[in-house]
């Protein structure tokens, strides 16, 4: 089952992180988060992957086919024109770097990914959030429901920290808080290919806006609750969140 992964976004409110690579680039320990999400899925079994570069690909493409010095492979070999496989052990990665434009949106970069995709079901995520979310787990799920599209429901940490108070004393404080007024869409899918028809032929079609709202009319969407750690990167103090964990040895999606 392949993987695809959004890459091609811009990430105005990370660039106080940097500014001169496209958001899935970015750090977390000394690794680009794109890497820690592709070595998550690989982990799983899932490592034939998809990214739909836009913003910037020109950073990413050249990582993947030149540098070797975060142990994705021992070897990288060019294969066609945009596709290059990566052999790993003890499985290998197959890697498409599809070129999907500068302003296109989310659903027109899954409409070009088409080709590489085939008629066959899939995963897809966004490349800047990391979870301890069990893959094989939500693949199951979406094949039990039957359904288009199932997706990773969470529920996010709170922006704001948590006071536990008696009386007038507080008695606790819990920083990073899970929310509890219901579940969002954490990023983590699995689609049928049928998917396709609801994206329309133009770039600007958002993938989480029309064609969602009539999968979502039409009783399509599924969903697999996650009560794990979840994190999106989308503003530094995310990113220094993560950057914390990992160096503390307690990164969720690393264990």
């Amino acid at each position: 089952m392949k993987t695809v992964i959004f890459c091609g976004g811009k990430g105005t409110r990370i660039r106080d992180v940097r500014s001169d690579v496209p958001k899935p680039m970015v750090e977390i320990s000394g690794t680009p988060i794109l890497l820690h999400l592709m070595q998550f899925y690989a982990r799983a079994g899932f490592s034939d992957f998809v990214l739909c570069l836009g913003y910037k690909g020109d950073v990413i493409r050249e990582f993947f086919t030149r540098n070797t010095e975060h142990n994705v492979a021992n070897e990288v070999r060019v294969r066609h024109d945009e596709f290059i496989e990566v052999p790993t052990s003890p499985t290998s990665w197959n890697i498409a770097l599809i070129e999907t434009g500068l302003e296109t949106f989310t659903g027109g970069r899954l409409r070009r990914a088409q080709p590489y995709i085939g008629n066959e079901s899939f995963m897809l995520t966004y490349g800047d959030g990391l979870s301890d979310i069990n893959l094989q787990k939500l693949v199951a799920h979406h094949k039990r429901l039957g359904k288009l599209l199932t997706v990773s429901g969470v529920r996010p940490p709170s922006r704001f920290g948590e006071l536990s108070v008696e009386g007038d004393t507080v008695v606790g404080f819990n920083e990073k808080p899970q929310a509890s007024s219901g579940l969002i869409s954490g990023g983590f899918f699995v689609a049928e290919p049928k998917i396709f028809s609801y994206l329309g032929d133009t770039d600007n079609t958002m993938l989480e806006r029309e064609p969602m709202e009539l999968l979502v009319a039409n009783r399509a969407v599924g969903v697999f609750r996650h009560d794990g750690f979840w994190q999106c990167m989308d503003t530094y103090r995310d990113w220094e969140f993560l950057n914390d964990l990992a160096s503390k040895g307690d990164a969720p999606w690393l264990i």
